[in-house]
């Protein structure tokens, strides 16, 4: 049986990360739970001063079929390369003509770079027809359109 997972980020804003990320995925912020219109009153509820009330959040696929996306905040910032990083399939596959795919994936890095990710290599293509982007959101943690 597979295991369920979550991605976790380190942040230093986990509720811009996770608007971020809910846009780029077709996610949604997870919702507070019954009884509260939002996370802020829930945190209220339950004693969290105001100051740490962004201290976590978290996007979930509304289809329920992806991974719960968790953003939490840490004190220091992003230092390095990512050693692991989300590959975004939105070129359609294989089987979609070349031009297409590079269509959609130049498309979506611009659509991206408009909610504040940046373009960190264009448009490159491998030995066996791929074609990728690597970029950064918000906080610089790196991803890949294909």
């Amino acid at each position: 049986m597979a295991v369920p997972i979550q991605v976790v980020f380190d942040c230093s804003d986990p509720a811009g990360l996770a608007r971020f990320w809910a846009a780029a995925l077709g996610y949604e912020v997870q919702p507070p739970p019954p009884g509260y219109d939002d996370w802020d009153d829930f945190l209220a509820a339950q004693g969290v001063p105001e100051e740490r009330r962004n201290d976590a959040s978290a996007v979930v696929d509304p289809e329920g079929r992806g991974p719960r996306i968790y953003f939490q905040r840490v004190p220091e910032g992003k230092a390095v390369k990512n050693r692991v990083h989300l590959d975004l399939n939105v070129g359609g596959g294989r089987g979609t003509p070349e031009d297409d795919r590079r269509r959609r994936v130049d498309a979506e890095a611009r659509r991206l770079a408009g909610l504040g990710a940046s373009v960190l290599f264009e448009g490159r293509t491998g030995a066996f027809g791929e074609y990728w982007t690597v970029m950064a959101d918000p906080e610089g943690n790196e991803f890949c359109l294909q």
